[in-house]
């Protein structure tokens, strides 16, 4: 995916919001949470997996690396070069909803 289409995807997710932080990354929110952060000019993506294990995995595979400054529960980074379109699509929805999931309910129900 490229940049434009990064950040479509994750505009498109409901309830996101996006803002500028940490030296020019677009840093992608539902509610008040982060789900994924653009980064290095759109070279890299930090997402949330699902579960520890399975970001474990990717990293021990050499898929991604741990996230430098998200480092427990499940952060992984990603080279968005080396990650096709579809799985960086699942990657970003997975992250969009486990974090969703850990809103309050009423919080939850407010978004879209």
């Amino acid at each position: 995916m490229t940049e434009d289409q990064i950040h479509a995807h994750c505009l498109n997710l409901p309830g996101t919001t996006m803002v500028v932080q940490w030296m020019g990354a677009r840093v992608y929110k539902v509610a008040d949470k982060l789900f994924a952060i653009l980064a290095q000019e759109g070279e890299r993506v930090t997402v949330k997996c699902a579960d520890v294990a399975t970001a474990g995995f990717l990293i021990e595979m050499g898929a991604a690396k741990r996230a430098p400054h998200l480092t427990r529960g499940g952060w992984i980074s990603l080279a968005v070069a080396d990650v096709g379109d579809d799985e960086m699509a699942e990657r970003l929805t997975t992250s969009y909803t486990t974090v969703r999931s850990s809103l309050p309910k009423r919080v939850r129900e407010a978004l879209a």
